[in-house]
């Protein structure tokens, strides 16, 4: 039966760098310095003003992309340093816990890396915008493959995440952050094109990046699973379950600050996922302990339970996550009460946070906001491709891009890929400042 390895899985090797790597290094290991080119990012800057889940918020308290990852990345640490733990004596010799920690630590950092103004509303509304070219007789996706067009059908983050990290960020389409295969393999949730993608248009490289996809999956020895598909590397779990527990879990926190969700509705859902009141919870409410701090103590019970149940139900199925057959997620494994708590946050979530008025309302202002400035570059990418030269509105449109401006030569599909590097990179408020401006809004000196 074939398997894949920790030797093949773990391997230090970076994208692009053809001068090999030693895999002892003085003071760091070369997945601390994964870590360290995430953190040091521009694009992974620039998520302290993207959405989590409340657009363009004035609470100082919710949550951002920002903040989200870097929880993400501390649940991940904790999940990868106790599997690596348990799992030592199985792995190479030149990887210790704290490398394990570390890789699903990076990656975790870069999980939302490639998301769009306004998270999943703006992915939605970029989705929406190709979809109504595509119907509205403009002929702006006339010429594009059948798979180039369905990546613009289905922007999706993930694959925009993996972009940047292997195509624009720092060595630009020379590398990118020249991340090691571990990590990239460990980042890829969705290890597969979009025609695999389902109906939820899930996915983790665009056409652009395919032979990257095939060249860190070889490096790795991920299981072929079809053209362009390949099975998921064991540690993309943890970072899958990084983002559920932080996900769920905050979400009601936010809810809560908001004033979308009571305290005890919340308490009581974080209770059942700890299976129980810490031990100075009762001391905490008698003593008058704020509301904040009370939740903040159930979530870190939560928190602490669930890292430590995924973490034996990781090393439980190890056989199955090396021969690429796992079927659920991990917290699908995990004591009921822990996947009833999980499953009860997010069914608080979907039908009390995400259906509220306010929302609902800045959603919509993100599809105004996307749309215009997809009109503005998409046009003037296709003007520039099919005529060599651009009207003076677009010659300012295109200016805003600088040295990335595409050349009429490119293909139509790598002139829009541009673009839409340049919108997902935007932040929330310079999406809707740009917006405003192209819609006639000037600002005075």
């Amino acid at each position: 039966m074939t398997q894949m390895t920790w030797e093949r899985l773990l391997d230090p090797a970076r994208l692009h760098d053809r001068r090999g790597v030693a895999r002892e290094e003085v003071g760091r290991s070369p997945f601390h310095k994964d870590h360290d080119r995430i953190v040091f990012a521009g694009s992974f800057r620039r998520l302290g003003r993207k959405t989590q889940v409340h657009p363009l918020t004035d609470n100082d308290h919710i949550h951002t992309r920002l903040t989200h990852s870097l929880e993400v990345g501390c649940v991940g640490r904790s999940l990868g340093m106790s599997v690596g733990e348990e799992l030592r004596h199985r792995l190479p010799a030149w990887i210790t816990p704290a490398d394990l920690g570390v890789i699903v630590q990076a990656a975790c950092l870069g999980h939302d890396i490639g998301n769009p103004p306004f998270g999943h509303a703006g992915e939605y509304a970029i989705r929406d915008w190709f979809t109504r070219a595509e119907g509205d007789g403009s002929g702006l996706l006339d010429g594009l493959t059948d798979a180039e067009r369905a990546d613009l059908l289905t922007y999706e983050g993930n694959a925009q995440g993996f972009r940047i990290v292997t195509q624009i960020e720092y060595n630009q389409f020379r590398g990118g952050m020249r991340l090691t295969a571990a990590t990239l393999g460990t980042l890829l949730k969705y290890p597969w094109t979009v025609e695999h993608g389902g109906s939820a248009g899930k996915f983790g490289c665009y056409q652009s990046e395919a032979p990257l996809l095939a060249e860190v999956a070889g490096r790795l020895g991920l299981l072929p699973q079809g053209d362009n598909r390949w099975c998921r590397h064991p540690l993309a779990w943890l970072v899958e379950a990084a983002d559920d527990i932080c996900y769920a879990l905050l979400d009601l926190e936010d809810g809560l600050e908001m004033g979308i969700l009571g305290f005890d509705e919340v308490a009581d859902v974080l209770t059942q996922i700890a299976g129980g009141e810490p031990p100075d919870y009762a001391a905490m409410q008698q003593g008058g302990v704020s509301q904040r701090r009370r939740i903040a103590a159930l979530r870190g019970a939560a928190m602490e339970r669930a890292v430590n149940d995924v973490g034996e139900v990781f090393v439980q199925h190890e056989g199955e996550l090396l021969g690429g057959r796992l079927d659920n997620d991990l917290l699908e494994l995990c004591h009921p009460d822990l996947g009833w708590g999980v499953g009860a946050a997010k069914r608080l979530a979907r039908e009390r946070i995400f259906r509220n008025e306010r929302k609902a309302k800045l959603e919509i202002g993100a599809h105004t906001t996307l749309g215009i400035l997809l009109e503005a570059f998409i046009g003037a990418a296709h003007e520039l491709h099919h005529s060599g030269a651009s009207t003076f509105k677009h010659q300012r449109v295109l200016a805003l891009i600088g040295e990335n401006t595409p050349l009429p030569s490119w293909s139509l599909y790598d002139s829009y890929r541009r673009m839409l590097d340049f919108i997902g990179g935007m932040t929330d408020h310079y999406a809707v400042d740009l917006a405003q401006e192209m819609g006639g809004r000037l600002k005075s000196d």
